[in-house]
């Protein structure tokens, strides 16, 4: 039997402007003897996508995205009342690629979870 091989891709979206987020810096954790630990840092292509993410193997488990939504809308001049957004889930399907998405704008936020493809 094979190892399961579980990845991620995130995506986000600008819901102010109505186009993908690009340049969103973002960091993927896990939790390690009760704190979380960054696995990897990137930032959204100029689809608002990170893809590299599908390149890891990861375990079930929890996960969580922080989304640097500060940086993001302070480049667009624009003040936010969340300076981070933050998304916490479970990975638990073998073998999928799940995708976490969020819609920013300055005052508000919502997020999916489900699978690529």
């Amino acid at each position: 039997m094979g190892v399961a091989e579980m990845s991620i891709i995130a995506e986000a979206v600008d819901g102010v402007y109505g186009r993908s987020a690009a340049g969103l810096r973002a960091s993927l954790e896990h939790p390690l003897e009760g704190c979380w630990k960054p696995l990897a840092r990137s930032e959204t292509d100029v689809a608002g996508r990170i893809s590299e993410w599908a390149d890891l193997s990861l375990d079930r488990g929890l996960y969580r995205i922080v989304f640097d939504s500060d940086q993001y809308f302070v480049g667009l001049g624009v003040v936010a009342a969340y300076p981070e957004i933050s998304v916490t889930f479970r990975m638990q399907d073998e073998d999928d690629v799940c995708k976490v998405q969020v819609l920013l704008a300055p005052h508000s936020y919502s997020t999916y979870f489900g699978t690529a493809g």
